[in-house]
């Protein structure tokens, strides 16, 4: 059923009111005349909510490249139940692998009388500052530097420069060499 209001002017209040049909005046704001004021105050209070927090419009994303890239996502770390290594690896080029022997023909003999150097055969796979670490180590001398050639054969020799302060003579006698 269809109410229908009339909208009339009140003298006495000087201002425009609306009646309805059946002659009841209206509430000024309440959209039914038989609309409870706790009713029309919530319904207030919704819109009025509503107004205050619109809901945020998500933006559509533009895609700068044709070929789609899958985005990284989590990746945990191993949790293994066992070790798959039951001990850790030996070094295996550990100083006395490095250092073979001292050569001792008669080239290598002039190098330590002429230049203070001892000449030794070294693992191939032994790099400058692990053979001067190990000629350290093994035989308590400094080094000044330290030259390296693979032979023919396939053995790398080192040519190791001793400090100043070191004869490479009485070296090569405490060695055994001489």
């Amino acid at each position: 059923m269809v109410k229908t209001v009339v909208v009339g002017v009140d003298l006495d209040k000087g201002g425009v009111s609306a009646f309805h049909e059946d002659g009841a005046k209206s509430e000024e704001g309440s959209p039914r005349p038989s609309q409870s004021r706790s009713q029309s105050k919530g319904f207030e209070g919704q819109e009025s909510s509503a107004e205050r927090r619109p809901q945020p419009q998500k933006k559509k994303k533009i895609w700068t490249s044709p070929t789609f890239r899958q985005p990284k996502t989590l990746r945990l770390r191993r949790q293994p139940k066992y070790p798959r290594k039951s001990a850790p690896r030996r070094n295996k080029l550990d100083h006395y692998a490095i250092i073979k022997f001292p050569l001792t023909t008669e080239s290598a003999m002039k190098k330590i009388e002429d230049n203070n150097t001892l000449v030794f055969i070294v693992d191939v796979k032994a790099n400058k500052h692990q053979i001067k670490q190990a000629v350290k180590k093994l035989y308590d001398i400094d080094v000044t530097k330290v030259n390296t050639l693979i032979r023919p054969d396939g053995e790398k020799k080192a040519y190791v420069r001793l400090a100043p302060d070191y004869d490479a003579l009485d070296v090569a006698n405490k060695i055994g060499i001489i």
